[in-house]
Parts: structure tokens; C-alpha cells; sequence
């Protein structure tokens, strides 16, 4: 048996007695030490395992490319990181798109709008449809129910899908969320969307208008946002498939 393969047979057996995160660790920081990171196995783990908090920001800047996969450059590249960073904000306060009173996730939305070219705002992402398309899959009773309340084009697409769902979880959960999405499965949030529905399905139901249900959905409890997140992630493997490991 070949080392990786033993080392993905252990991450299996550890997963299965319930000592996840001891084997996945070390997978990672057996990456880390290389001296040229390799995107392609980061984004891997990112998508199959959540990232230790100790090592997510180096990750999410390397997957991100904000840092190179070269160890030796990072000091050199954060000072000019650094600098582009202020340049940016500056230009946006200068032509008022935003001010002292923008929350920090807009902030951060104009930021990456205006290094791509996208000021102001494009059209949302297209995973209304997607998410619709899962709902119904998971609950078609439960859209029926959406779609009779006209809430469907009116629910918090623009807090969840332009937004992340920064502002909606607490970051705890966010940050399990983010993993995906900055190693490259957007899709991810079309099931949190979704489980969000299924979690809260009762509620829902018991409302009767697309404003209650809006208003419901822009203000979920915040207890119930690691379970939220889990069975997400759960979906999104039902649905998506689960890659595979190769550290």
C-alpha cells in the first residue's frame, strides 16, 4: 500500500470512530510544508474537510491567490498586498461608493467590484434557479408553498448569494461555508439556502405572505446555524458528489 493511500485509509477509519480532524491536520500541514503549496490538492481538502482555524487564513489567501504558492514570497507579497489594499479603498471612498457608514461585507463587495471590472453591482449570481431546482428535489411542498405566496422572486437572494450569507450566519458557521466557496464550489450556498427552508419548514409554512417569510429569513435564529451548516454540507455531497482527497 502506497503512503498516500494509507494516509487516505486512516482519514477514513479516523472519520468512522469519531476522531475526525486528527488525521485531516496532518494531511494539511504535510501540504504547507511544501515549498511550492499545490493549488490543486488545497482546494481538495478545502471542499472535502473543514479547515483548521489555525491554518484557514494562509489557505483561503493562497486558494484566493493573494499569496503566492512560494513560501519565500509571502512577506514580500502581504507589504504589497497591503498597500493595494488602502489604494483600492481610497479610490472607492474618493468616488462615494462607500463611506465610514458602509458595513465591512459591502465594503469588501465593492472591493473585489471594482479590481473586476464589475462597479457598480452585476446582476445576482444565476442560483435562484438552482436553488429552486434543489428546493423542489427536498420539498416540493414546501416551494408550492413559496410559489402560492408569490415569496419565490422575493426571498433574501442578494444576503445570500452576493452576500455569502455574511450577515445571516453567525462566523463561526460562516467560516465552515467560506472553506467552499474560496476553493471553488459557489454551489454550496444554493444548499444552505436550501436547508435553511428545511430547517425552519414549520415557520414557513405557517406564514402567509412573502413579507413575513422575507423578514423571517433575513432575521433566522442564530442557534441553529452549525446544524444548518452540516446538513448543508451533507446536501451538497448528496447532490454534488464528494471529491476526493489526494494530499
Amino acid at each position: 500500500m502506497t503512503e498516500d493511500s494509507q494516509r487516505n485509509f486512516r482519514s477514513v477509519y479516523y472519520e468512522k470512530v469519531g476522531f475526525r480532524g486528527v488525521e485531516e491536520k496532518k494531511s494539511l500541514e504535510i501540504l504547507l510544508k511544501d515549498d511550492r503549496l499545490d493549488i490543486e490538492k488545497l482546494c481538495t481538502f478545502s471542499q472535502r474537510f473543514p479547515l483548521p482555524s489555525m491554518y484557514r487564513a494562509l489557505v483561503w489567501k493562497v486558494l484566493l491567490g493573494i499569496l503566492p504558492p512560494h513560501h519565500e514570497s509571502h512577506a514580500q507579497v502581504m507589504m504589497y498586498r497591503k498597500e493595494q489594499y488602502s489604494d483600492v479603498l481610497h479610490a472607492l471612498k474618493v468616488i462615494r461608493f462607500v463611506s465610514e457608514a458602509t458595513p465591512q461585507a459591502e465594503v469588501y463587495l465593492r472591493m473585489y467590484q471594482l479590481e473586476s471590472g464589475k462597479l457598480p453591482r452585476s446582476p445576482s449570481f444565476l442560483l435562484p434557479k438552482a436553488f429552486e431546482q434543489y428546493l423542489n428535489l427536498e420539498d416540493s411542498r414546501l416551494l408550492g408553498h413559496l410559489k402560492t405566496c408569490s415569496a419565490v422572486s422575493r426571498l433574501p437572494y442578494d444576503l445570500w448569494f452576493n452576500r455569502c450569507f455574511a450577515g445571516c450566519l453567525p462566523e463561526s458557521s460562516l467560516q465552515r461555508v467560506w472553506d467552499k466557496v474560496v476553493s471553488g464550489s459557489c454551489k454550496i450556498l444554493v444548499f444552505v439556502a436550501v436547508e435553511i427552508l428545511l430547517t425552519f419548514k414549520i415557520k414557513v409554512m405557517a406564514l402567509n405572505s412573502a413579507e413575513k417569510i422575507t423578514q423571517f429569513l433575513e432575521n433566522i435564529p442564530q442557534d441553529s446555524s452549525d446544524a444548518i451548516v452540516s446538513k448543508a454540507i451533507d446536501l451538497w455531497h448528496k447532490h454534488c458528489g464528494t471529491p476526493v482527497h489526494s494530499a
